[in-house]
């Protein structure tokens, strides 16, 4: 609770933040400020309930706050962090609303000399057309987007109390670097404010304006609704924002420009082309809109404890995607048991159907594909939307190059940002035509080359199973052979389960060979327990002192043991029991007992073999006596998240000495692991690797931004609940 809040600027927005934190119960007193010409809506603030009390004079509305919000126009920033800097209390939380963010840093730099470590910069994504503190809502942020932009230097008890007092208020809260927020705010806000101001001035003087205001459809007065906001507050925020909208403003001036041509040369295919992927891209937006808004997910982990039991962890989700795809393929009916039900996998399934394949299930992880053969794939209708699925997206645009059809492959916002020309480079040089933004990320436009694609001989820079899966399902459509030298193992499953289709593959060494001369025949696939969704169990029984957990009939294929071979050699008591083989693939029970680690330089041939796992290997490594050194996986950080990064800063707001490098980490370990808030950034895999840190934490820890374990592993909290977790969830 803030014992004393004082809101700089008793508007709409202060005086939603005072209504909503009355209701809530945040605060035991809230103080309005204003200007001497502001008095008369202090007084109605007061009178109307939404403030205890207010003040003309700066120095005695914050006297005794706990917390200061400014809540005036952006252009007053500058003036009020002048006045407040001779009053600036370092026991006093500040905070902002603006809705733009890189020009309050300016002037924080500019008043301060530097930002104060306790002001957080913070922008509620809430309004409404009327203005005013009688327009106050204490609903006003429910279910509405709070994004905080904190800096490197930022007091973590302060970014708590924020990211707190604000998820007191309803507000869904995330966090970006402040120059994105500004880019993505001159976007998606302040562009159409500006498109709605200029279209209602432009016909507003026209002659014929009582009839066009008068015949004017609700499309027209839904687009133009915003032109009613403050004309002042968006001269103030477009000012401020010049840098990012000046270049938009540039960006549609061509695009319009093109419309016109259009237009003049009456290309209606052009035209046509144009409003079919407005449309799409604007349902794509609507689905991902509803989908975000309604999964905001935070876990809360107490310290402590320890893993006991048994379980079985889900399917693994690369030969899920796999099973799927060479399913589809096939000739006849595959039946795949164990499929993983998880956002990742279903964004496959969905995309094979969405190609003509009837697939019915899942049901229990029971899935039944009516494979329409290796040439039987229709045209999607639609761009074909995969989610957070990298796999998904770098294997599709090997299949999709060689098809007789065309395609568009778009993803959410991480899989927006991920690198693609690690498939696309090698496809080109295959014949293949697929267009990436400026950056080489999704989409991906690829322009099928049926017939025309060219085999080669590719020697992979990096390891990377996706890339030579890729590459092997476009060998399938190529003329002449493809074959592909990784410079390490990695996981083969592709190659297994091609052989379980019966499609020919020749292995050499660290050479696979494929060419066009198959088919796939239908067959039955038994999916092992993903070992990657096992590693978080295996590192919680490892570190937790007490613990005794058997995971079972979890896959064992040699290219995905990296996890057990560092952790033991790290010291674990991991017993691998009742080997056997299902579906080509090795599978095996582990059972696990906890036994002190000791930190060890990780051998770089074990680096492609448990390259997903680093993120819980990193809490091991916190968690062993000793120095624990990473090198080589430089691939970590073009992953769902940086990998490195986000691990490194979230272990050291911990506690934990752990220093990041180009392609790696350097880890002190055995020292004690703390307490707070960490973001996961939306990577699955950095919010359950977190949460098993709590097993060894010395006070709770708390994970913002963890809907997205649901890609991978949506049974993770009821396992680790089950085995011994202290793990709660909150879902908004």
């Amino acid at each position: 609770m803030v014992r004393q809040l004082c809101i700089i600027g008793v508007g709409l927005i202060g005086g939603s933040i005072a209504r909503a934190a009355r209701q809530a119960g945040l605060c035991q007193r809230i103080i309005g400020y204003g200007r001497p010409d502001d008095l008369h809506n202090l007084k109605s603030a007061k009178a109307l309930g939404v403030i205890d009390d207010y003040c003309l004079d700066l120095a005695t509305a914050v006297q005794d706050a706990d917390m200061v919000i400014i809540a005036t126009p952006v252009g007053a920033i500058t003036h009020i962090l002048t006045a407040l800097r001779p009053l600036w209390s370092a026991q006093t939380v500040y905070t902002d609303v603006g809705s733009t963010k890189g020009n309050v840093i300016q002037a924080l730099a500019t008043v301060f000399g530097d930002v104060p470590d306790n002001f957080i910069p913070a922008h509620p994504i809430a309004g409404a057309e009327r203005s005013g503190v009688e327009a106050a809502k204490a609903d006003l942020f429910h279910n509405k987007r709070l994004i905080i932009t904190p800096l490197a230097h930022t007091r973590t008890d302060c970014l708590g109390q924020v990211q707190a007092f604000w998820r007191g208020l309803g507000a869904l809260v995330s966090s970006m670097d402040a120059q994105h927020h500004d880019r993505v705010f001159a976007a998606t806000s302040h562009l159409p404010h500006v498109l709605a101001f200029v279209l209602v001035d432009m016909l507003g003087h026209r002659d014929e304006q009582e009839e066009i205001f008068k015949y004017a459809a609700g499309g027209f007065k839904d687009f133009t609704r915003i032109a009613s906001s403050d004309p002042a507050m968006w001269l103030d925020i477009c000012s401020a924002n010049q840098k990012e909208l000046v270049p938009l403003l540039d960006k549609l001036q061509c695009e319009l420009d093109n419309i016109r041509q259009m237009l003049v040369e009456d290309d209606r295919q052009k035209l046509f082309a144009t409003f079919m992927y407005a449309r799409n891209a604007r349902q794509r937006f609507l689905q991902q809109f509803e989908g975000i808004m309604s999964k905001s997910s935070t876990f809360y982990v107490q310290p402590g404890g320890q893993l006991k039991g048994i379980a079985r962890v889900p399917g693994d989700k690369s030969m899920s995607h796999r099973s799927i795809m060479l399913g589809s393929l096939a000739e006849g009916t595959t039946h795949v048991k164990g499929f993983l039900e998880a956002e990742d996998a279903l964004a496959t399934l969905q995309a094979f159907r969405d190609m003509g394949v009837v697939i019915e299930g899942p049901v229990n992880g029971e899935v039944t594909i009516h494979g329409v053969g290796k040439h039987g794939l229709q045209a999607p209708k639609n761009d074909l939307y995969l989610g957070n699925s990298g796999t998904s997206m770098r294997l599709l645009s090997g299949l999709l190059a060689g098809q007789p059809f065309n395609s568009v492959l778009t993803g959410d916002k991480s899989l927006s940002g991920r690198p693609m020309k690690r498939v696309t480079d090698p496809l080109a040089h295959m014949g293949a035509d697929i267009k990436t933004t400026e950056n080489g990320t999704a989409p991906l436009y690829i322009t099928g080359k049926a017939g025309q694609m060219q085999g080669i001989h590719y020697e992979m820079p990096i390891a990377s199973a996706q890339v030579k899966s890729c590459l092997m399902l476009a060998g399938m459509y190529a003329q002449g052979e493809t074959s592909i030298t990784e410079p390490a193992p990695t996981r083969d499953h592709t190659e297994r389960m091609l052989a379980g289709f019966s499609y020919p593959v020749k292995k050499e060494g660290s050479t696979v060979n494929i060419n066009a001369d198959g088919k796939l025949l239908a067959c039955d696939i038994d999916v092992p327990s993903d070992i990657s969704s096992a590693a978080f169990f295996l590192v919680g029984a490892s570190i937790a002192p007490g613990s005794d957990i058997t995971l079972q009939h979890v896959g064992i294929n040699p290219t995905r043991t990296g996890v057990i071979d560092i952790l033991r050699l790290m010291g674990a008591n991991i017993t691998v029991s009742n080997e056997r083989v299902v579906g080509g693939e090795p599978v095996a029970d582990l059972h696990v007992v906890y036994s002190p680690l000791k930190g060890i330089d990780i051998p770089e041939e074990l680096v492609p073999l448990a390259i997903d796992e680093f993120p819980v290997l990193f809490v091991a490594a916190a968690c062993a006596e000793g120095q624990t050194r990473l090198s080589g996986a430089e691939e970590l950080r073009v992953k769902e998240s940086d990998r490195i990064q986000v691990m490194a800063d979230g272990l050291q707001l911990l506690g934990v000495d752990a220093q990041p490098t180009p392609d790696g980490m350097v880890i002190q370990g055995g020292n004690p692991i703390g307490g707070g808030t960490v973001v996961s950034h939306g990577d699955h895999r950095i919010a359950m690797a977190f949460s098993i840190a709590g097993l060894r934490a010395h006070a709770p820890i708390t994970i913002l931004d963890c809907a997205n374990v649901n890609t991978s592993f949506p049974e993770f909290k009821s396992i680790a609940i089950h085995l011994g977790l202290d793990l709660v969830s909150e879902e908004s």
